[in-house]
C-alpha cells in the first residue's frame, strides 16, 4: 500500500531524479491541493436565509430535504441523506438506468413483416407490426412508417393488421387504443383532428399516406412463422428520448423505460450501484415518480447526476443534452425564474415540490443541488427555490451548461 501511494505522489511531485521529467513544484502548489475542499461562508449565509424563509411560513424544516455539493465538498445539508418524496426527480434515476441498459446511440426497433404476396401494389395477406419498446412512437412516426411501406410497393392490404407484443403509441398504455391510432395514421382519409394537428407541425411535411387496410386489427404474442421481413423502423436516438422525457416530465416514457429495466425496485438497485449511494437512500416503485412512495435522498439525486455526467462524458455530451436548461427550454420550467444556463429536473405532487440540477461555476467547478420540499403552497415553494439559485448565481461566476446543439 505504501509503495502504491508513493508511486502516485511521485507522479504529482516528481520525486524521480530523471533529468527530462517535469520540473519540481512545491508540494503546496500542486493542483490536488488547490481544489476547494472546504465549505463556503457565503453559501452558509444564503442557505440559512432560505431556511429562515421556510420557517417564516411555518413550514417544518424536518420535512425539507436540501443538499448542495461539489465533487470535493458538501456546501449545504438539511436532511440531505434522508429519504424524501422525490416526485419526478425519480426520472433522474430512470435516465441513469437507461444509459446503463442501452448504448448512447441505441434506437428502439419496430419490425414490419408481411404474409402473402404483393401484386400491383396490393398485399394479398397480412401486414404485421412488431413492437420493439419504443416509448416515443407517436403520430409522426406512424405517418413516416406508412409512407415507407408505400414506397416499398404496398398501397392496399387485403388481410389484417397484426400487432405483435406490447404495442403502445401516443403515450397510451392500452394496446387496442394504440392499434386504432396506428391504423388511423396509416390512411389520411381516416385522420381526425389530433392527427391533422400533429401533421401540420411536422417540418418538411411528408406526403399524406393512403395505406388502406381492409381487414381487422389482430393482437398476438409472436410473429407468424410464415412472415417475411419487410422493414425496420428506428426510434429517435436514446438521448433525444430521455431529453423529451425530462423536458416535459413525461410519465409514460419514464414508466415504460423503467419497466424494460425490471421495474422500480430494480431501478433503485441500479441507481444505487452506479451512483455509489447506499440502497437506503433510493427506494422507488416506478420510473416516473408518480406517488409519494417514490423516495430518495437529496444527496442521492446529486450523486445520480454526477454518475450521469460520467456516463456521457466519453460521448462529449453533458447533462444539458438530457435535461431542460433554464433560459433555453420551456416544458416544465417555462414559468420558472431560474438563472439562465442551468440544467434542472423538476418534480411536483400535491404537497411535493422538488428541484435538482447542476451549476457550472468559475470558483467551485460544478455545483450539484437537490431541493425536496414537502408542504402546501407549491407556487411559493418554487419561487423560494428559484430565489435560492438566484442568490447562489450572484455569489459565483456562472458558466452556462448548454446542449451540444446550441454550442
Amino acid at each position: 500500500m505504501f509503495f502504491g501511494i508513493l508511486t502516485i505522489l511521485s507522479g504529482w511531485f516528481n520525486f524521480s531524479s530523471t533529468p527530462h521529467q517535469v520540473p519540481l513544484i512545491p508540494w503546496h502548489e500542486a493542483s490536488i491541493f488547490q481544489l476547494p475542499t472546504e465549505g463556503d461562508e457565503q453559501v452558509d449565509i444564503i442557505f440559512e436565509r432560505y431556511l429562515q424563509g421556510l420557517e417564516s411560513r411555518n413550514i417544518p424544516l424536518n420535512q425539507q430535504g436540501i443538499w448542495i455539493q461539489t465533487h470535493w465538498a458538501t456546501l449545504a445539508d438539511n436532511r440531505g441523506k434522508i429519504l424524501a418524496p422525490a416526485a419526478s426527480i425519480t426520472k433522474v434515476a430512470t435516465t441513469l438506468g437507461a444509459l446503463d441498459k442501452w448504448s448512447i446511440n441505441h434506437r428502439f426497433l419496430t419490425n414490419i413483416y408481411t404474409t402473402g404476396s404483393v401484386n400491383g401494389g396490393v398485399l394479398e395477406g397480412d401486414l404485421i407490426i412488431e413492437a420493439g419498446g419504443d416509448a416515443f412512437f407517436v403520430w409522426e412516426d406512424a405517418i413516416a412508417l406508412a409512407n415507407k411501406i408505400q414506397e416499398l410497393g404496398i398501397e392496399t392490404v387485403t388481410g389484417n393488421l397484426i400487432i405483435v407484443g406490447n404495442w403502445q403509441m401516443n403515450f397510451k398504455e392500452n394496446n387496442r387504443s394504440s392499434g386504432d391510432d396506428l391504423r388511423r395514421a396509416f390512411n389520411s382519409a381516416n385522420w381526425n383532428y389530433a392527427v391533422e394537428t400533429q401533421y401540420q407541425k411536422m417540418e418538411n411535411a411528408p406526403p399524406r399516406p393512403q395505406l388502406a387496410i381492409q381487414g381487422q386489427n389482430i393482437f398476438r404474442d409472436g410473429v407468424p412463422p410464415q412472415a417475411n421481413a419487410l422493414y425496420t423502423h428506428e426510434s429517435k436516438p436514446l438521448p433525444e428520448i430521455l431529453r423529451a422525457m425530462n423536458l416535459f416530465s413525461n410519465n409514460f416514457i419514464a414508466d415504460n423505460l423503467a419497466q424494460q429495466m425490471g421495474g422500480g425496485i430494480e431501478l433503485s438497485a441500479i441507481a444505487s450501484r452506479l451512483s455509489n449511494v447506499p440502497p437506503e437512500e433510493i427506494q422507488l416503485i416506478n420510473g416516473s415518480g408518480l406517488g409519494e412512495s417514490n423516495r430518495m435522498s437529496p444527496r442521492a439525486a446529486c450523486r445520480i447526476l454526477i454518475a450521469i455526467e460520467q456516463k456521457i462524458k466519453p460521448d462529449n455530451l453533458t447533462i444539458a443534452d438530457l435535461f431542460p436548461v433554464s433560459g433555453i427550454d420551456e416544458g416544465t420550467i417555462k414559468d420558472r425564474n431560474i438563472p439562465s444556463g442551468i440544467p434542472v429536473k423538476t418534480g411536483s405532487l400535491a404537497v411535493v415540490s422538488a428541484l435538482s440540477g447542476a451549476i457550472d461555476t468559475q470558483e467551485r467547478e460544478t455545483v450539484y443541488f437537490a431541493i425536496m420540499n414537502y408542504a402546501n403552497g407549491l407556487d411559493d415553494l418554487r419561487n423560494r427555490q428559484d430565489q435560492l439559485l438566484t442568490d447562489l448565481s450572484h455569489h459565483w461566476q456562472i458558466k452556462p451548461i448548454l446542449p451540444t446543439s446550441t454550442r
